[in-house]
């Protein structure tokens, strides 16, 4: 496997891994909605493509797998969207495309990664926390995520928090 820049003509691929990767939330009957949601448009990943902020995972055979799609908010990374292929989940991908947005990070001076995700979703706030990401208390919070948080509640997303990963 092989993680690179996305590209413009990878972006169907990436549509179709996060619809792919939806599909883990049908187990879940309070969040099995999220199955059929629209993820990010190709707009967004045009502008995640164009500031270099958006990862692809292939296999040898030049198969999509994952991808990670970031952005530099102060002097944090935020991990926007990660999403694994649902046939290819639980092989390490994440982790590595995780790998990949902390080298981003090093390279681009930020000194954490952050995030939002489903605090008791096994393949959300968990493995994060197991990859060394805290779950951040209301107090901890700054502008941008407590933003980020009431947007997503706004949009009917509950049982979500931020989480961080200091980098130095």
């Amino acid at each position: 496997m092989r993680i690179r820049p996305a590209l413009l003509a990878d972006i169907t691929q990436l549509m179709a891994i996060e619809q792919s990767a939806a599909q883990a939330f049908l187990q879940l009957p309070e969040l099995a909605w999220l199955a059929s949601a629209e993820g990010l448009d190709e707009k967004a990943h045009e502008a995640f493509i164009a500031a270099n902020g958006s990862w692809l995972a292939e296999d040898n055979q030049g198969e999509a797998l994952g991808f990670v799609c970031l952005s530099l908010e102060g002097q944090a990374l935020h991990v926007h969207e990660l999403s694994v292929r649902s046939q290819s989940q639980g092989q390490g991908i994440g982790r590595q495309l995780l790998d990949q947005a902390c080298a981003v990070a090093g390279q681009w001076g930020a000194v954490e990664l952050t995030l939002t995700t489903f605090a008791q979703v096994h393949w959300n706030g968990p493995f994060y926390a197991r990859y060394g990401f805290e779950v951040l208390a209301e107090p901890q919070l700054g502008a941008r995520l407590q933003g980020i948080l009431a947007t997503e509640r706004a949009h009917g997303l509950s049982g979500r928090c931020a989480m961080r990963l200091p980098l130095v």
